[in-house]
């Protein structure tokens, strides 16, 4: 017997709905957006704005960087922590990262004792009688006489490194940042109550996990299940499909870009559900947007080949440091290098390559254009500069 059959139209535009990349998400509350992605990922990285500002600008035009911060730091409707990488996540789910707090603790320990020695679980404790005594506090106010563990950028000293591991298993909490570096609590400080007192257990974490992944994916396989939250091993999310399959799970087999079919789990009523309006115009997307975090789920859907080039040298990058992905209805049509720059700041636009296929005919650059200015608008430049030759050949 055949399997249900998205095609790859079909497979877009649940993909897209599933990542709030659809009309409805427009008129959502802040929460409410975050909550149906599910996490927002942070970066440090700020050529034009920070990655999770210009993940929710995508969704949400009215959205600016100031609405974000009460909700991280005097609501507490949302928290940072830990997904496949550090995150904005709803503080409703908290209580399912107690999964990952006990797998952390065995796992970082085995892993930092290597990297780090041994020097920072002696300064566990210390480290938290610190801070219920004297308050918040972040890595650059610790360990200053300490010997540093290794050099470059992962230069941690030991209380530096207890400070984070005691992050990543849950004893403290991420309660602000300042010039984005993180500033430390004890959990109990940050995180509400009810929340932070609720403690599934293992099985009800990962049904949880896996049915919530499965909602913000549209449909994926089993691997890409575990992979959403990182919360659940691969053979978790396996046995749990299988477990679901004919009740909340069917198999589906979703076409590619190339025609090709993929076996995946979806929900009942994937083929026949209405396809969503997905929004009209152009956007342009952060490198860490959740619909491009599965690069090879967005090429085999899409045909859009994209990698970040910040560790490759220069003279090797086909594109740029930092480009942009860019999204008109459900086709990525192409990237765009830009940055803010110079005082008064402008956002400086040094090149858009077009996708094969792609006609940058008038319209499409007028509206490539407008999504220019929106988003100079929101990073607060006060105009834009075109490079010459800024429009490139096709990809």
């Amino acid at each position: 017997m055949s399997l249900p059959r998205l095609s790859n139209a079909q497979a877009r535009n649940r993909f897209l709905a599933s990542h709030a990349l659809d009309r409805s998400a427009s008129g959502l509350a802040l929460p409410d957006l975050i909550d149906r992605l599910g996490f927002v990922q942070v970066d440090s990285i700020s050529t034009v704005e920070r990655a999770h500002h210009m993940i929710l600008s995508a969704r949400s035009r009215p959205y600016r960087p100031k609405h974000l911060t009460p909700h991280l730091h005097r609501h507490r409707t949302v928290f940072e922590h830990w997904t496949h990488d550090a995150s904005i996540i709803p503080t409703a789910f908290f209580p399912h990262w107690h999964l990952m707090f006990r797998r952390e603790q065995t796992r970082l320990a085995t892993h930092w004792r290597k990297w780090h020695g041994e020097d920072f679980e002696r300064k566990l404790d210390a480290t938290l009688d610190r801070i219920a005594a004297n308050g918040p506090c972040m890595a650059r106010e610790v360990g200053e006489d300490e010997t540093r563990s290794s050099g470059g950028w992962w230069e941690w000293n030991p209380s530096k490194a207890a400070l984070e591991f005691l992050w990543r298993t849950g004893r403290l909490a991420v309660c602000r940042r300042e010039g984005f570096q993180k500033v430390y609590d004890l959990t109990e400080r940050v995180i509400p109550a009810g929340h932070r007192t609720d403690t599934p257990d293992e099985a009800e974490s990962i049904d949880w996990a896996c049915n919530a992944a499965l909602d913000r994916l549209g449909f994926g396989t089993s691997g890409e299940i575990a992979g959403f939250w990182d919360l659940v091993r691969p053979e978790q999310a396996r046995d749990w499909c299988q477990a679901n399959l004919g009740s909340r799970l069917i198999e589906v087999e979703v076409e590619g870009i190339d025609g090709k079919p993929r076996k995946s789990f979806a929900r009942p009523d994937i083929v026949d559900r209405p396809s969503a309006a997905i929004s009209g115009g152009v956007r342009i997307l952060s490198p860490f947007d959740p619909a491009l975090r599965n690069r090879n789920r967005a090429e085999r859907l899409f045909g859009f080949h994209f990698r970040i080039e910040i560790f490759v040298p220069s003279a090797r990058r086909r594109y740029g440091y930092y480009v942009f992905p860019v999204i008109e209805r459900d086709r990525l049509i192409g990237r765009i290098d830009m940055k803010r720059t110079g005082t008064p700041q402008m956002l400086a636009v040094t090149a858009y390559w077009p996708e094969a296929g792609v006609r940058p005919s008038r319209g499409r650059l007028d509206r490539i254009e407008a999504e220019i200015t929106r988003i100079a608008r929101f990073s607060g430049c006060e105009g834009v500069t075109f490079a010459d030759g800024w429009l490139r050949e096709p990809g």
